[in-house]
């Protein structure tokens, strides 16, 4: 971030392009706040140097700018952001402590205060890294030759002034996450990263895809590649409130798409577009998610008879059990359950398995843990997130803005507190009791789990770095 003058009066931006203009030297191409008379779209002599919104694109000498004074160390005060000590701690820190009782760590002041618009960063960064190590390859990969230049004062930054005090202190100021912001809008052309709403996936696209170029999580059949997966589904009008397993099993059926490999993570989308219009109106998070059927080559059982399946048949989706379990045959009971007049115009495929499998041999599933739950609800970003390492562990919730101290100079305070009536409805009694009363009345925690779910974090146990 910086600032320059025009016509006499400051103006603040962020550096968007740097390089020689002709004879003339070094200057810079900025995106202003505002827009000003003259400004343009980052378009220099015919070429386009960066993108940006009408009127904001203007090109001056680097000597006409200089570090925007509202955000130095100088500036930050107990005015600002409140007087709580925030300092940047180097090194190597694992995940916060499994918490037996979150009401022993909950209160204000706890997790990543918010400012200007960022619950949806702090949320998805507290969800990512205080209580779960899936995610550390970010803060530990060294720089490689295809990185940007800026990286690892990127990784610095993320990791000694945001994840390492949330993971030791539990506490973060908001002028350490400023940081960050500054140095991903500049770096990425997902622009307004500093003082717009924006959602979970758009700062994800720019940290993990454009900065950080993080290795995707997720390898498609299809021969995509993605950090994220949108679950897609049509509605069905006799599901009034499914699980999260029965869209995800939906979704990769009616996708024809499968997994290459079990991934580490998985940053699934809930199916609902936009902020508002949602696909249902409740969804149960599953707390071990079976992927098992999603995953090409690994061994599956015939859903008849237990034994190696050798055959999928799509079409047979639901008939005999729930989810994709449904979707796998032997040869001999393929045979048998296709002989019936209503399955025999049904197209199946075959299976492919590791050589040497006998045929009764008892296979393993592939199974990941829900870690965090991202919601929203009027443009406001909060997140659950499981206080431990075990599905037993308890719930938090937590709300970057919670309060607030003062109006227009003062500064928001987050707080974490927990959430035992999550635990209740994640647990398989308590969905049992939802699914056969949609209407049931739930407590606001509950409710706002369930209602308004934007992005649900699992973690394969596999992966964790930290024993």
């Amino acid at each position: 971030m910086v600032q320059l003058e025009r016509a006499g009066q400051p103006v603040f931006g962020v550096v968007r392009w740097r390089g020689s203009v002709g004879d003339k030297g070094d200057w810079v191409g900025v995106e202003l706040e505002d827009e000003v008379p003259g400004g343009g779209t980052g378009q220099l002599q015919g070429r386009t140097l960066f993108t940006c919104p009408k009127g904001k694109g203007i090109f001056v000498p680097v000597t006409h700018i200089r570090p925007d004074p509202r955000f130095s160390e100088s500036s930050v005060s107990a005015q600002e952001f409140g007087s709580l000590d925030c300092p940047s701690l180097p090194g190597v820190f694992p995940p916060h402590p499994p918490v037996p009782d979150v009401t022993k760590v909950a209160g204000r002041n706890r997790g990543i205060q918010g400012h200007q618009n960022s619950c949806y960063l702090d949320a998805t960064l507290f969800s990512m890294f205080t209580f779960t190590s899936v995610f550390d390859s970010l803060l530990y990969r060294p720089r490689s030759q295809n990185d940007i230049s800026q990286y690892e004062e990127v990784q610095r930054v993320l990791r000694d002034e945001i994840v390492n005090p949330l993971r030791r202190r539990l506490y973060v100021r908001a002028d350490k996450v400023m940081s960050l912001r500054a140095l991903l809008d500049s770096l990425s052309n997902v622009s307004g990263l500093m003082d717009q709403e924006k959602d979970p996936e758009e700062f994800l696209n720019s940290l993990l895809n454009q900065v950080l170029k993080a290795n995707a999580y997720l390898e498609l059949s299809s021969g995509q590649s993605s950090h994220t997966f949108q679950l897609f589904v049509e509605k069905d009008p006799d599901l009034i409130v499914p699980t999260l397993q029965e869209l995800f099993d939906q979704s990769f059926l009616s996708s024809r798409v499968k997994l290459t490999r079990a991934p580490p993570v998985l940053i699934l989308q809930m199916p609902r577009f936009g902020r508002q219009f949602k696909m249902y109106e409740r969804v149960i998070p599953t707390q071990i998610l079976d992927i098992t059927d999603v995953i090409s080559g690994i061994p599956r059982q015939c859903v008849i008879c237990g034994r190696l399946a050798n055959f999928e048949c799509p079409q047979c989706y639901g008939e005999h059990e729930q989810g994709l379990q449904s979707t796998a045959f032997c040869s001999q009971c393929l045979r048998i359950n296709h002989q019936h007049a209503l399955r025999k115009q049904h197209v199946y495929t075959k299976l492919e398995s590791p050589a040497g499998l006998k045929v009764d041999c008892k296979l393993p599933r592939i199974c990941m843990e829900l870690v965090a739950v991202i919601c929203i609800e009027t443009s406001h970003y909060v997140s659950f997130v499981r206080c431990g390492d075990s599905v037993r562990s308890p719930w938090a919730f937590f709300d970057s803005m919670a309060d607030r101290k003062g109006e227009q100079n003062g500064y928001n305070i987050p707080e974490l507190s927990a959430a035992p009536e999550v635990e209740s409805i994640l647990s398989e009694e308590g969905a049992a009791r939802l699914r056969e009363d949609p209407n049931l009345p739930l407590s606001s925690q509950a409710k706002r789990l369930i209602s308004d779910a934007y992005i649900c974090l699992y973690q394969s146990v596999d992966v964790r770095m930290y024993k």
